[in-house]
């Protein structure tokens, strides 16, 4: 099972970009998609997560809220996070990730089961 993140890139301050997450091998309406990130001496941060279905997508972190939002299709099995309004604070390398639609904690980032590589965003000032 592969996981490929892509979509990433050098931005300006207030810029969109829309990331994508390839699945290979992988029964991918079984799956929710997660997506994190990780900033330079940060910790992973939790963004948005879409159930199977795409019907459903769970809180985003407060510092995306409103400006990130998950999508799918599952026709291509591939998972979207389009980004608008980037800011510098945005720049991190960006992972997806594949969880058990029975996980309980979509937020915590050990509980899913298949990972991404990660795409890097810097967005520029």
């Amino acid at each position: 099972v592969q996981l490929q993140a892509s979509g990433g890139g050098l931005v300006q301050a207030g810029d969109s970009l829309r990331l994508s997450c390839a699945a290979s091998a992988l029964s991918f309406n079984s799956y929710i998609m997660g997506w994190f990130r990780q900033g330079r001496g940060n910790e992973r941060e939790f963004l948005s997560a879409i159930d199977w279905s795409g019907a459903t997508t769970y809180s985003s972190a407060d510092s995306v809220k409103g400006r990130f939002t998950s999508s799918r299709d599952n026709a291509k099995k591939t998972a979207y996070l389009q980004m608008n309004s980037l800011k510098p604070e945005d720049t991190a390398v960006y992972y997806c990730a594949a969880a058990w639609s029975q996980v309980r904690d979509v937020t915590d980032y050990g509980r899913y089961t298949y990972y991404g590589r990660g795409t890097q965003v810097t967005v520029s000032s």
